[in-house]
Formats: structure tokens, C-alpha cells, sequence
């Protein structure tokens, strides 16, 4: 069977989430995640859970998990560079909040991160991942820890630590091509890592030299994969040979894309994908 492939929400974040759908599904996606902004959006406009999951349900496809847990790490921020909105957005959508919303909506789970540089230990960082985990175990749901190498879990080894100190049957990583390269984070440890410790998988591109400001490159100038200088194919088999069964996700924040219609960015994501995964 096919390893699923899912349309990240960051790919397609100027788009309305239902609008998203149809044109994912049509592409050959088998899931898509949600922002829980995405959530408080449709709720707003008198959309509730029950709404969301039946219409999710109805396109055929899953929610593989709601983005982002990013204030679970208490204590003082280092990184002060990204807009006022989204500080207050993410300080207000907490862990009780975000695991909330992906299970009124049926996701598979909940991804966290930190995107300020928090200034506490690795070790405080899996004590406080346990816990989170903890609170996700109640409602069935995994978390996804993503490392960002403009926070406190930088590296793939910074989120490998957390993850196995941590000892949650229900954690494990999130692993994003654009976060491991530019955080120069190991092949080699990659590949050694065991299956289940990956839960989640995202990829997207970007050219060889980092950007001077990364933060905002995160956000708005990823390539779609295949057309920058990341070496995916050696990344996805490092993967492979954990064996793990993760999906993987297509995450390509651009402000390119951004501009282009729907079913055209949800085509040219699936076709980058499969130049890379193919169907099995």
C-alpha cells in the first residue's frame, strides 16, 4: 500500500479550509492537517466539529494533525523575531485548547514546537513534551515534536533526546526536510533512529545557502520539492531505512504559491511529492 501523503495546511494557508478539499483530494492526497486558527475561523462562521469532520469524511480524506502547540515550553523567549499576531496567536492557543480541537475534529494528533528559543535545558524540554504527551493520551491522540533551528529544539538531535527522554508511547518526531537541512542536523542519526520514534514527515525545498533571516523564509520562501538543492532523495532514504510507516506531508510556506489557484498548487505539490515517493 501507498505511504499516505498529506497537504499541509502551511501550503495552502491562504486558502479557506474547506476550499482546500476537493482540490487535495483530486490531486491525490489522502489527508490534509489543520491549523487551529483554521478551526476558530470555521467556528466563527457557525461551522462546528460535527460540520468539519463530515465534510472531511465526505472528500475522502483524513485530518493527520492540528498545528501547532508552540507555548508548552514556559519560560523566557530568546527569539522575539515574528510578528505581534502570530506571538499572540500561538500564546493563545494552548496545549489544552489545540489537543481539544483535533479531537473534536477526528485528527489523528497535534504537532508542537518552539518557534522563541525558550530558555530552559533539554532536559526541563522532555519532562514538559512527557506531560504534553500525557494530555494528548487522554483524547487518543499522538503530538508530533518538530524541531526548528531557530528555537530551543534546534536539531534533530536536540528533538531526538526529547522525544526518547521523554518515554511517551504516544510522541514521537516530526521531521521537516526544511528544518533538518538548515539546522545541519545528521543523515547518519537519521537512519538510525527506530521506526517508531518518526510520526510524522514533511517536505519541501529550498536553495543551499541559508537565508540571512530564517525565521521569515520558514514562513514565506520555501520551494516545492525538487526545485532547490536540499538532497531529498538521501534525506527520504535515511527515512526508509528506519522503517517507519509515518505519513508524509507536503509543507511549502510560500508567498509564490500563495498567489496561485487552488487546484494548481494542490497538483504541483502531488506531482513533487511523487517524483520522490513512489506509489508503492
Amino acid at each position: 500500500m501507498a505511504r499516505p501523503l498529506i497537504l499541509s495546511a502551511g501550503t495552502v494557508i491562504s486558502t479557506p479550509f474547506f476550499e482546500r478539499l476537493a482540490p487535495a483530494r483530486a490531486a491525490g492526497f489522502s489527508g490534509v492537517s489543520m491549523f487551529a486558527s483554521d478551526y476558530e475561523a470555521m467556528e466563527a462562521a457557525g461551522n462546528g466539529a460535527a460540520e468539519i469532520r463530515a465534510r472531511v469524511a465526505d472528500a475522502g480524506l483524513v485530518i493527520s494533525e492540528v498545528e501547532l502547540v508552540s507555548n508548552w515550553l514556559r519560560g523566557p523567549a530568546r527569539n522575539a523575531n515574528h510578528p505581534r499576531g502570530l506571538v499572540a496567536l500561538l500564546e493563545r492557543l494552548t496545549p489544552e485548547r489545540v489537543i481539544a480541537i483535533a479531537a473534536a475534529v477526528g485528527a489523528k494528533g497535534v504537532s508542537a514546537g518552539d518557534m522563541f528559543d525558550i530558555d530552559v535545558g533539554l532536559d526541563v524540554t522532555a519532562e514538559r513534551f512527557a506531560a504534553l504527551c500525557a494530555l494528548a493520551r487522554e483524547e487518543g491522540l499522538h503530538v508530533a515534536l518538530e524541531f526548528l533551528p531557530t528555537g530551543r529544539i534546534a536539531s534533530l538531535e536536540d528533538g531526538w533526546r526529547g522525544v526518547r527522554e521523554a518515554g511517551a508511547a504516544n510522541g514521537g518526531l516530526l521531521v521537516d526536510s526544511w528544518h533538518f537541512f538548515r539546522s545541519g542536523s545528521s543523515l547518519e542519526l537519521l537512519a538510525s533512529l527506530p521506526g517508531e520514534a518518526i510520526v510524522s514527515i514533511q517536505i519541501g525545498d529550498a536553495p543551499a545557502a541559508p537565508e540571512a533571516d530564517l525565521d521569515h523564509a520558514m514562513s514565506h520562501s520555501r520551494l516545492l520539492p525538487g526545485t532547490g538543492d536540499f538532497d531529498l532523495a538521501a534525506f527520504l532514504a535515511a527515512i526508509a531505512r528506519t522503517g517507519t510507516a509515518a505519513p508524509i506531508a507536503v509543507e511549502v510556506f510560500s508567498d509564490v504559491l500563495a498567489t496561485q489557484p487552488m487546484a494548481a498548487v494542490a497538483r504541483a505539490c502531488a506531482a513533487a511529492a511523487r517524483n520522490f515517493i513512489p506509489a508503492e
